[in-house]
């Protein structure tokens, strides 16, 4: 990554991990300031949903394996990131994610 991307690709990896985790955007925030193994999973969450959203310009003959590839690593991606901040949640038994689970 060049130093002149950074800021660009740190708001692409928050932005990734807070549409999937609204309820953890704090965590998210403070894990992505705290941890570049994080951040570079955010990262990576963000350009694979790019290249999902980019599926109709790959050629036709290998558009659908192209999809498949792509959403299998998409969903493999946030449930890594989810792991991690069910995890970070998990050892602050303070922190109560918001809104609040109805139960």
């Amino acid at each position: 990554m060049r130093m002149d991307d950074e800021p660009a690709d740190k708001i692409r990896a928050v932005s990734a991990a807070v549409r999937r985790f609204p309820q953890f955007e704090l965590s998210i925030h403070r894990l992505v300031d705290r941890s570049e193994g994080f951040q570079d999973m955010c990262e990576e969450l963000a350009e694979a949903e790019l290249a999902l959203s980019r599926i109709d310009k790959v050629p036709p003959a290998s558009r659908e394996a192209r999809r498949a590839e792509w959403q299998e690593l998409v969903d493999r991606l946030i449930g890594e990131v989810g792991a991690v901040l069910h995890a970070d949640a998990a050892r602050k038994p303070h922190v109560i994610p918001w809104p609040p689970r109805q139960n």
